[in-house]
């Protein structure tokens, strides 16, 4: 089983989704179908389930404590299965209270959901990490801001002027510079 979760993990971690990514205020996304369709591209044989409870009136596709409701979703490939709970939101990411759900809040919780789980397969979890790219490309980035960041150290305790570069704010890990 080993065997199947690294050549699984490994094939989709590998797959860049940055053009396939879309924004929703500081937020990134992977789309749903974007994810699915990349799923099914390297694993046609995989299969996603969608969990439902049990009730008076029949079986439905979310969970609740009586004050809010989530849902959970499962994608197997080659039969290992990750599952992923998500708690059904509004427009900002909160929480809905139950007696504001609708049909069409728990359908996008279930899509995220699978998304998710996709994610746990490999499939675009830089996103989740807080990453814009993935490991390997960000990994080469990483190195270069360490370069530079020595590369100024050098410069200041030599005392010449700061190193000018191409490297955005963000790579830089400013937690490591000496001022």
């Amino acid at each position: 089983m080993a065997e199947k979760m690294t050549s699984i993990f490994d094939k989709l971690n590998a797959v860049n989704v940055n053009d396939k990514t879309e924004k929703k205020g500081n937020l990134t996304y992977l789309s749903w179908a974007w994810a699915w369709g990349e799923v099914k591209k390297a694993f046609p044989e995989a299969t996603f389930t969608v969990y439902e409870r049990e009730t008076q009136t029949g079986p439905v596709n979310y969970f609740t404590d009586g004050r809010t409701c989530w849902v959970k979703t499962g994608l197997t490939i080659n039969g290992l299965e990750h599952i992923e709970m998500l708690p059904v939101m509004d427009f900002s990411n909160r929480a809905l209270p139950l007696e504001r759900v609708t049909s069409t809040d728990v359908n996008k919780a279930i899509q995220r959901s699978l998304t998710k789980a996709a994610a746990r397969h490999g499939l675009g979890l830089y996103i989740y990490a807080g990453e814009d790219l993935p490991e390997e490309e960000a990994a080469a980035v990483k190195e270069e801001a360490k370069k530079l960041n020595e590369a100024h150290k050098k410069q200041m305790k030599a005392g010449l002027p700061e190193i000018k570069h191409d490297a955005p704010a963000d790579v830089i890990e400013t937690d490591k510079l000496p001022w």
